[in-house]
Formats: C-alpha cells, structure tokens, sequence
C-alpha cells in the first residue's frame, strides 16, 4: 500500500482515499461559495467534469486528497489535502469542507489529524499552506493547527500567503 492509502480515523472522522465513488461529492464541494470564491472556479459543471477532475487526481502523485467522513452518519464532510506545487518549496496541506458542516470543528479535527499524520508517517521535516489573504477563517485554522506565517508571493497574477511550519514546531 502507497502513503495516502490507509484512513485515519479520529474520535469523529474518517479521512479516507479519495475514490472514484466520490464523483457527486466532490461536484458538490467544487461548486461552493467557498471553494469559488477562496480556492478557486475549476470549471466543474458536470458529474462526468467532476469525475475526470478526480481521475487527474487520482493519476498525479504529487496530490494527494483525503475525504472526510463522519463516522457516526457517514456523511462526507470535505477534504483535506497534500499537495507538490511546483512554485513551493515543500508540500502544501490544504482543506475544504461544505458549509452544512461548518464551525462543528471538524477541519481543525481533519487537518491536525492528517498533519499529524504526515510527522509521523512521512517523517515530515516541514509544512507549508498557501490561502488568499481575505480567507480569515483559513488563516485562523492554520495558525490554530502550528502553522505561521512566512510570506507573500505572487502566482498568476493573484497575491498568496504561505504559511509554515517546521517538524519541532509541529512535535511541540
């Protein structure tokens, strides 16, 4: 089995591989006002945009998506993430949940635990995100997990923050 493969499980959550079974799922998610507004328009306007966009997913080892479940109603939550970009110098860990399920702790709960997740299993040395400046509630959920902030760069033409952290900051 591949890193990314087994769920870790927490006292609510199940982070588990996403799938090609997660096709209505992730339509959903990618059409939010969050995910428009703070992530981005990845032009998902169909079931089968929304299984091809997790097909290139799937097929790039350089991202890597969980999905969230809750574990007593099984409902999908969101995901959390760990991504390569090409313009960071270490991996980025990202989150993205429906708003249903909002203020119910269950990103924080969902990113600690697969931050956590990476330190031990990856022997994680260091951790960066990247968010928009105006995603206050993001920025409150990465400083919340360990996360500071490092820097502002410019990609495409549209201003980011990377954060960071370094593995004794995230064993502490």
């Amino acid at each position: 089995m591949n890193f990314g493969d087994q769920p870790i499980i927490t006292e609510r959550l199940s982070i588990e591989p996403m799938s090609p079974g997660d096709t209505e799922f992730i339509f959903e998610l990618l059409n939010t006002e969050g995910w428009l507004e703070f992530i981005g328009n990845r032009n998902i306007t169909s079931l089968t945009d929304a299984d091809a966009y997790i097909k290139k997913i799937l097929g790039n080892s350089s991202v890597l998506y969980w999905v969230v479940r809750h574990n007593a109603t099984t409902d999908k939550l969101g995901v959390v993430t760990y991504i390569k970009r090409d313009y960071l110098e270490y991996n980025d860990i990202g989150f993205a949940f429906l708003p249903r399920f909002a203020n119910n702790g269950y990103a924080y709960e969902a990113a600690n635990a697969l931050l956590r997740h990476l330190v031990k299993e990856r022997d994680l040395k260091h951790i960066l995100a990247t968010t928009i400046p105006e995603n206050i509630k993001s920025i409150k959920l990465l400083k919340k997990i360990g996360l500071t902030f490092e820097k502002e760069i410019t990609i495409d033409n549209e201003t980011l923050h990377v954060y960071s952290a370094s593995l004794k900051e995230l064993q502490d």
